[in-house]
């Protein structure tokens, strides 16, 4: 179900279509002017997850219609803080679209990457694929008793998930995360590098397993390694002095050598 609400609107911690506190088949997109992001999300000082669009970011309407294709899929009751004008322009430009259309639009990246920890990647390595946190769980696999998602407010679906980055710090502080078990966004601190996986997500488009919600490019459940890993970078193979570094050190001394080595500066 959707509903639509005026631009502006701000979530607290009572739902104002059932005047009730929001339960978990509740999310929120907020379509914005802002001039201080592109796309931020979380659940912030309410109790519903929202995501939040600015029109600066190129292809709002795409990110819109992915939000709603997605949130249909799983039945949820969505908050749109959309005005009606902006609506028809994204259903206009997204026609013949769909969320998980099997081919790479013109703005997506063509390499992605998946971020993890050392101890992790050995696992990961001898599964001969990635799993999501919820298959891991069911596998009965020694992984943490929440998600890294979970502190972020992400839903729970998105468990169902392995989530990729497009090349920016942003994978690095996740594992950062993890090491910490707490949110830690400081790019410069300190921690013990993983495993940088680099990944042909138009290979992946094309087989019919990338999803798109409006805010994440991610795969259901599991994706092996053999056809989709591009390479791998650690601080061995990186000629970093030790294991320890900075999400942002690691991550440009990564993406120049993975552009070094294939080329084309699939990695900006």
């Amino acid at each position: 179900m959707i509903y639509i609400t005026e631009p502006g609107f701000e979530p607290k911690h009572i739902n104002p279509f059932t005047d009730e506190r929001y339960t978990d088949d509740w999310i929120v997109f907020c379509l914005t002017n802002s001039k201080n992001y592109e796309i931020t999300n979380g659940r912030g000082n309410s109790s519903v997850y929202t995501l939040k669009v600015s029109k600066k970011c190129k292809q709002w309407e795409f990110n819109l219609m992915d939000f709603i294709e997605y949130e249909n899929s799983y039945c949820k009751n969505m908050i749109l803080s959309v005005n009606e004008e902006d609506l028809i322009k994204a259903k206009e430009a997204y026609e013949n679209h769909h969320y998980n259309e099997a081919f790479l639009r013109g703005n997506e990246p063509r390499v992605l990457i998946h971020s993890t920890t050392m101890e992790n990647w050995e696992k990961i390595k001898n599964d001969g694929c990635l799993k999501s946190w919820n298959i891991l769980k069911k596998e009965g696999s020694n992984y943490k008793d929440k998600p890294i998602g979970e502190l972020l407010g992400d839903p729970k679906d998105y468990s169902d998930y392995i989530m990729f980055s497009n090349g920016n710090v942003s994978s690095e502080v996740v594992v950062l995360s993890k090491e910490n078990n707490k949110i830690i966004m400081d790019e410069k601190m300190k921690y013990k590098t993983g495993a940088r996986l680099y990944f042909d997500i138009e290979k992946i488009a094309k087989d019919g397993l990338l999803v798109r919600d409006g805010c994440h490019l991610k795969v259901k459940s599991m994706l092996p390694l053999d056809k989709y890993l591009i390479w791998t970078a650690t601080w061995e193979n990186l000629n970093i002095e030790n294991k320890y570094s900075t999400p942002e050190n690691f991550t440009k001394i990564a993406n120049e050598t993975f552009n070094s080595l294939f080329g084309d500066a699939l990695i900006k």
